[in-house]
């Protein structure tokens, strides 16, 4: 039929079969669309997935039907939305029990309420939904004589926050584990804690103080859930690496975070292949390691003076509970029973040490402390949906801040963390997801993409998972439709934000439409502004946080807090104080926020924050190699960001394209990277260049560099 202005333009069989479906089930397919020409679209689209759009169709099918049924869409709604919560949602949703329990009308008044009245907010989540135990109580939620940058939270409190990381019944699942095998182990809040106090005495045992570093660098299992508690337990700091680190990097982390000693694995089993690390650790010169087998017996030889991991368990007498009483003491609870008294501390002393990127080269140390995971698990539980009897899965490391965010965000919310024994780019993942019954998956959308694009998750059952979270990347809208159709129509939450917060700035909820690749609010108890260059309120321009928040960083280990976060920010347009965070944002209509990048020279590749300056530093040591840019951009129909290294080679270096050692230098480029920083990092292609483009003070103009490339000014070699 054919289409005017008063007729919506059908849907082409044709273009379907474009996608993958064979002309029959393309002409049936676009016969049913068809039906739904002159309904709402937000009335038609979730009566669509639920029968006829299937999670096994091809992935072009779901763009395709979106764009169609949402052709008219009106531009001042806002993005076309791929979710649209049920009554469900907004009946049962943690968000839903806020609002009736607070007599709010709209999540929009929760959220005003959440900046408006911060103090209130944060009582709220403290005493009345994440019951937060304290050894002593805190005579009020902020100091009122704190400056705006220099908060001082919950005076007078003392507390150990992993003791809120028990809470759930004792034999209950806390922790929910398995690999490629399909064998699935369980671990009860009643053994994890078993264990984290026995970490916490062994550390005691052996000479560890109070407030002295310890390092992580694992894989992330169950031991190393209960190592990172136990730490925490003990009153020390975690200091925190990724298990995907280069020796030199490892060294760096140890270094800038004085670590007493560390504890490891011998080797980690990925993609049947037996990889180093407690290697890696001996050649970054660590401390003494506490090494855990990764099949029950250790691979290789120790150190003198390291210990295997059940030598040093077995070095302690198997705690016992303390007297009644003796125990950490929760906001109007009885004494609990544990059986290590954890080391009580105030809200302010640290708890980690986590790297995020930094601009000179070396990493940025950021403190957690004891309240920095009340802010994770407030996100958790209002954004990503968290109750308690929930299985959370999201693949990630103790390196990077979504490992801490997974443990505090599950476990103080009673649910139990998912962990997966192997990478998760493949079919085994997705039948763990499905065995382990997991509730809510946290993805980053270059796996997503490795998933569509490979089709391995095709048949699997991942009916039991409620709702989703991306986070560490752009986008790709497609990949997240997909996503969507994979667990029969489940809302896909997109969350931004960084570890020196904490967790997110800007996320979703599932009590609101959900649009691929864009933001649906702030996260709640966070106020943002959008500034022009000149300070001017703007909807497209760089975002500042507007202080205090709970979860926003007040301490680095080596570089000056205020001068990173605060030299030089412009006030708000009430003359607030202002922070700074690096993104770029722009407000859409219908209320969407989209981040369009960074304005300084980080990235984000693969999930993992890095400067332009780690990978220079790493690049400029290739022999021919004068100098180098290294800059991201996304791919034309967006989503992750892909790495570009423009290179200017030394004088005598062969120049011609096309010759033997031409061909090898991308390949000699992304080696120095997976040895001496991390593998992780993927050249997309190189470009080389006479010379970089630089400033009056010779800083290079990577801005003017990613324009140049984006507009095709530069070809690839």
């Amino acid at each position: 039929m054919s289409a005017d202005h008063h007729t919506p333009q059908s849907l082409v069989p044709g273009e379907l079969v474009a996608c993958g479906l064979t002309a029959d089930a393309a002409e049936r397919l676009a016969v049913q669309l068809n039906r739904y020409a002159d309904r709402p679209p937000e009335q038609s689209w979730p009566e669509i997935f639920r029968t006829l759009l299937g999670p096994d169709l091809p992935p072009g099918v779901y763009a395709s039907a979106h764009r169609y049924i949402f052709r008219d869409w009106p531009t001042e709604r806002g993005p076309r939305p791929a979710w649209l919560p049920s009554e469900e949602q907004l009946r049962h949703s943690n968000v839903a029990k806020l609002l009736t329990d607070l007599k709010f009308g709209s999540y929009a008044e929760l959220y005003e309420w959440s900046i408006r009245d911060k103090a209130r907010f944060w009582d709220t989540m403290i005493r009345g939904y994440l019951n937060i135990r304290f050894r002593t109580p805190y005579s009020a939620v902020l100091d009122s004589q704190s400056a705006a940058h220099r908060p001082r939270w919950l005076p007078g409190a003392t507390l150990n926050i992993a003791d809120s990381c028990f809470q759930a019944p004792g034999d209950t699942v806390a922790v929910r584990f398995g690999g490629p095998d399909r064998m699935i182990h369980e671990w009860t809040v009643a053994e994890l804690e078993d264990l984290t106090d026995r970490v916490a005495a062994g550390l005691a045992q052996i000479g560890l103080m109070p407030g002295d570093p310890v390092a992580i660098d694992m894989p992330m299992t169950a031991e190393s859930v209960a190592i990172y508690l136990g730490i925490v337990r003990a009153g020390c700091v975690a200091v925190s690496i990724a298990d995907s680190f280069a020796p030199a990097e490892i060294a760096t982390r140890l270094r800038i975070g004085k670590a007493k000693a560390i504890f490891t694995q011998d080797v980690i089993d990925r993609g049947g292949k037996r990889l180093p690390l407690y290697a890696k650790v001996c050649e970054a010169k660590a401390p003494r390691a506490i090494v855990v087998a990764c099949d029950g017996k250790i691979a290789e030889e120790l150190r003198q003076g390291d210990l295997e991991w059940e030598d040093f368990l077995a070095a302690l007498p198997h705690p016992s509970p303390l007297p009644e009483g003796e125990g950490a003491v929760g906001a109007g609870d009885s004494a609990s029973t544990t059986s290590f008294r954890s080391i009580a501390r105030s809200p302010h002393d640290p708890t980690n040490y986590l790297f995020s990127s930094g601009t000179t080269g070396d990493p940025k140390a950021i403190v957690w402390n004891q309240v920095t995971p009340i802010r994770a698990a407030t996100d958790g539980f209002v954004h990503q949906d968290i109750r308690a009897g929930d299985v959370v899965c999201w693949p990630t490391n103790l390196g990077w801040m979504m490992g801490p965010w997974l443990i505090y965000a599950s476990l103080i919310n009673r649910a139990t963390i998912a962990l997966f024994q192997d990478a998760p780019t493949g079919r085994p993942f997705g039948q763990f997801v499905a065995d382990a019954r997991v509730t809510m998956l946290g993805v980053v959308p270059s796996l997503i993409s490795t998933w569509k694009n490979t089709d391995c998750m095709a048949g699997l059952d991942w009916s039991a998972v409620r709702s989703l979270s991306s986070t560490g990347e752009c986008s790709n809208a497609a990949d997240m439709l997909w996503l969507t159709a994979r667990a029969g129509y489940k809302p896909v939450v997109e969350y931004c934000g960084g570890t020196e917060l904490g967790g997110g700035y800007v996320v979703g909820t599932v009590v609101q439409p959900q649009v691929p690749a864009a933001f649906s609010t702030p996260v709640v108890g966070t106020e943002l502004v959008i500034l022009t260059e000149d300070g001017k309120p703007t909807d497209s321009g760089e975002m500042f946080l507007v202080p205090p928040s709970i979860g926003m960083s007040l301490e680095l280990v080596t570089e000056n807090h205020d001068a990173v976060y605060y030299a030089g920010t412009p006030r708000g347009p009430n003359g607030e104080t202002l922070r700074r965070h690096g993104d770029h944002v722009e407000r859409l209509a219908g209320g969407y926020l989209c981040v369009q990048g960074r304005v300084d020279d980080t990235m984000n590749l693969g999930g993992i924050k890095v400067s332009s300056a780690e990978i220079e530093r790493v690049i400029g040591r290739v022999a021919d190699v004068r100098e180098s840019a290294a800059i991201a951009v996304p791919p034309p129909g967006g989503g992750p960001s892909r790495l570009i290294m423009f290179v200017v080679l030394k004088a005598g270096a062969p120049q011609v394209a096309g010759s033997e050692w031409f061909e090898q230098l991308k390949p000699r480029l992304q080696e120095a990277i997976r040895t001496d920083l991390n593998p992780l990092f993927h050249i997309y292609e190189v470009v080389i260049v006479e010379s970089l483009p630089r400033t009056a003070s010779n800083k290079v103009m990577r801005r003017e560099l990613r324009a140049q490339y984006q507009a095709g000014q530069h070809g690839p070699h």
